[in-house]
């Protein structure tokens, strides 16, 4: 059966209100044949996004319709593999929720990080060495980034060729992260390998539905536009990042205003300041 997300905004609602909705979506679903699996709370933003089996989207509005009558703004059909990639399977609540990984007690909000590395050279490497330099630098950044994510909680959402995409529910684990790619690749290079590797990094954080039948759309997309617009060496972020690492001990410097393809006017950029 399809798997959807939908999204409610829900200004004041809380965890035992939707606990309630909840229940009562599983009380009258199975007429409906569709199956509500968890939600996750943005209580901050009064939003909540549900994840759910259903034979199509009115089925699944059908559900909430009988339920509590608080139907879906938005209801878009995802990808199975994709909603795992991007948010995680989640430790489900007895209530329905999801919770963090790392702080059970702690409602997850749905808000995830999402990180593009690109290796800067790769194509001219290739073009003027042949494919084993391709492979060695692949291999190398494959195992840094790959080693990185999983070292910060973060999920490998698909290889892009010449790098990775990864989400992460922590915009700080995200940075850490980028930091630690940086540093590890820098450490690799002062050894005067044949091959050095040098990535560009970028990285936006935002809501699971962002634009109509695209998990996460707009935050994927800036996020490899930033990648695409930062220095060999750098970690380019959008300001809701910056903004998400507050109090985390890491800093960020203005990297100015750029014109990004897909977006309308110019978007403020911030650069993470790298200490290796």
């Amino acid at each position: 059966m399809p798997l959807y997300m939908d999204i409610h905004t829900v200004p004041g609602a809380t965890p035992e209100a939707l606990k309630q909705a909840h229940d009562a979506d599983v009380a009258v679903q199975n007429k409906h044949h569709v199956c509500y699996h968890k939600y996750w709370f943005n209580e901050q933003a009064g939003k909540v996004f549900c994840l759910v089996e259903a034979p199509n989207a009115e089925a699944a509005a059908a559900v909430h319709r009988e339920a509590h009558g608080l139907v879906a703004e938005k209801i878009i059909e995802i990808d199975p593999d994709m909603a795992d990639g991007m948010l995680g399977p989640g430790v489900v609540s007895m209530a329905g929720a999801v919770m963090m990984p790392e702080e059970l007690d702690r409602r997850d909000n749905g808000i995830r990080s999402i990180m593009f590395t690109d290796i800067v050279g790769s194509t001219e490497a290739t073009s003027r060495f042949g494919d084993d330099a391709a492979i060695a630098m692949l291999g190398t950044h494959d195992l840094i980034v790959r080693t990185s994510i999983n070292d910060h909680d973060g999920r490998e959402v698909k290889h892009t060729g010449d790098g990775i995409m990864a989400a992460f529910n922590s915009a700080a684990n995200a940075v850490k992260s980028a930091c630690k790619i940086i540093g590890e690749l820098n450490e690799h290079n002062s050894g005067d390998p044949e091959f050095p590797v040098m990535v560009r990094v970028g990285i936006s954080a935002g809501e699971p539905v962002e634009q109509a039948s695209d998990l996460f759309g707009s935050t994927v997309q800036l996020a490899a536009r930033l990648c695409a617009q930062a220095e060999p060496g750098q970690v380019l972020v959008s300001n809701v990042v910056s903004d998400l690492c507050l109090g985390k001990n890491l800093k960020f410097y203005d990297a100015g205003e750029c014109e990004l393809k897909g977006f309308e006017g110019k978007i403020p950029t911030r650069a993470v300041e790298i200490i290796c």
